[in-house]
Order: structure tokens, then C-alpha cells, then sequence
């Protein structure tokens, strides 16, 4: 296990009950850390939050299973002035939501205050289970509906998530109202330590290839012969040069393992760019 007795804060996406900030708790509850948290507006402020600051870790969403691979978290891991800055851990995290009131009785609720997006994500739910000639309330998002019931009666509720409730002290009248139920997003833990082979660990690397034919190919092979097991590839255009392209790869094992070491030092002199993204153990999801 990551010792991280001298972590003093952890830098989240805003704001205090999003789902950045309760994959922050399930991490705390993993590696039984008690520190400060701090929400920031977006992946760079973040990234940025950890370098200046040795003591503090970060928590960036990655990839989500309704909207792919969020590429500014990498990029801006790939980017970082100081190259020292590593995937620790990981998790993954059920996106799920709770209808939340006041009153603790779901027959009572004919009425609704939710956003547009909220709306969207729980239609089924909406048009079958909620009174046929419900009133809804549009709100700027699932943090404002749940601090604008404070304003209406006990017929009205919110969609939200269950850190809403926890800190508005809210009721949930019904969990799991959002029709995708099967959405969820993976989460990594960042910064500048090392961690040890736990046994179960991936790897993570981002490189560019040489702009020759067959570059590609040719590092894969490397990972062929050294029996590495890819379990992801992605690749997105390099932003010094629209017709390169960045990879990122995940693979199983941790890089201190020989056959590791061996491959990616092979893998170096056939990119114009590598970066060691870190090895951590393989995340499982997160019971909510």
C-alpha cells in the first residue's frame, strides 16, 4: 500500500457534492487518509494544484462509459512541468441518481425541480413514475435544484446524487432513477510519489510515434515479445502537430517488473515523445 501519512490535501473537481468530490471520499476510505480538500474549476487548475504543492494529491475523472476517454485529464498529465507526477491508484464509480425531498414520503411528491440534463437522464423515470400532470421547475444544475427546495413545500423533490443529500440533509425517496444504468467513471488518484507492486497493477504510457510506416506496429510488437498484455489504446492528435498522433496505452503489470523495464527501454528510441504515466493497482468498482 501507498504510504500517504504526509498528504495534507486533495484537489477535486468542483463543486462539494459532485462526483469528483465522492471519489475523493472513496479514496480517503481506501488508504484511510484524513486530510483538507480543495474543489477547483477544471482538470488543469488541478494538475497545476499538485505540482506547486509536494504534500497534495489530485482526483481527475478519465473516461467515462457514455462519453469515452476525457482527453484534457491525460493531456494535461502528459503536459505537467514536473514529469514526477504519476497515476497512484484508481476507481471506478457508479454515476447514479436519487430523487431527494424533504419529506420522507414518495406518494406525497407531485412536483419537480431538476435541470435540463437531469430531465434528459431520467425520463423513463419521470414519465412513468411521477404523477401524469406533475409540475416541473427548471434549474441551473443538481446542486441548485436541491438547495432551491428549501424554498418550496414538501410535494416537491430534486434529482440528484447521494452527497446532495448528504450535505443538504436531504431524504432519498428512490435510488437508481437515471435510465442509463449502467454508466460509470473511472477515476485516478495523482501525484508526485512512487508506488510498489501490489500483484494486480497496470501501467500507463503515452507516446508519439516516428512519422515513418510500420512505427507503430513496431512498438506493439515490442510488448509481444516481452509478454506484456496491452488492455487499452487510445490515440489522439498531437496538439504541436495536427497530423501526429499521441498514444496511450495501458497494459498489466507494474514497471518495476523486469520484463517491463526491458520493453520500455526498448520502446524509448522509436518515439519522438514517451511518458511514464505511472503503475498502480487495477481499479474495481466502487459499491455505492
Amino acid at each position: 500500500m501507498i504510504n500517504f501519512k504526509d498528504v495534507n490535501n486533495i484537489a477535486y473537481l468542483e463543486p462539494e457534492t459532485s462526483f469528483s468530490a465522492m471519489a475523493v471520499d472513496e479514496f480517503c476510505n481506501m488508504y484511510n487518509m484524513n486530510c483538507f480538500t480543495t474543489p477547483l474549476n477544471n482538470i488543469k487548475q488541478i494538475v497545476e494544484y499538485v505540482e506547486q504543492n509536494p504534500d497534495t494529491l489530485g482526483v481527475l475523472p478519465v473516461e467515462n462509459t457514455s462519453d469515452g476517454t476525457i482527453r484534457e485529464a491525460f493531456d494535461c498529465i502528459m503536459t505537467s512541468k514536473n514529469p514526477n507526477i504519476r497515476i497512484l491508484s484508481e476507481l471506478i464509480l457508479p454515476i447514479e441518481y436519487c430523487l431527494l425531498s424533504k419529506t420522507t414520503e414518495l406518494y406525497s411528491i407531485s412536483n419537480l425541480i431538476a435541470s435540463p440534463r437531469m430531465i434528459s437522464k431520467c425520463q423513463d423515470f419521470i414519465k412513468n413514475e411521477l404523477p401524469m400532470h406533475h409540475t416541473i421547475i427548471e434549474a441551473a444544475s443538481m446542486f441548485e435544484a436541491a438547495e432551491e427546495l428549501r424554498n418550496y413545500n414538501l410535494t416537491y423533490a430534486s434529482i440528484g446524487n447521494r452527497k446532495i443529500a448528504q450535505n443538504n440533509m436531504l431524504n432519498i425517496l428512490k435510488e437508481n432513477v437515471h435510465d442509463d444504468k449502467n454508466n460509470k467513471t473511472r477515476y485516478i488518484l495523482i501525484g508526485d510519489m512512487e508506488t510498489s507492486p501490489t500483484g494486480k497493477d497496470k501501467t500507463t504510457v503515452a507516446f508519439r510515434t516516428n512519422h515513418t510506416p510500420g512505427a507503430l506496429l513496431k512498438i506493439l510488437n515490442i510488448f509481444l515479445e516481452h509478454n506484456i498484455n496491452l488492455t487499452y489504446i487510445s490515440s489522439q492528435p498531437s496538439k504541436s502537430n495536427p497530423d501526429e498522433y499521441i498514444f496511450i496505452v495501458n497494459f498489466d503489470g507494474h514497471v518495476q517488473g523486469t520484463n517491463m523495464l526491458k520493453a520500455i527501454r526498448e520502446i524509448k528510441p522509436k518515439t519522438s515523445f514517451f511518458r511514464y504515466l505511472g503503475s498502480y493497482k487495477a481499479g474495481v468498482e466502487v459499491k455505492l
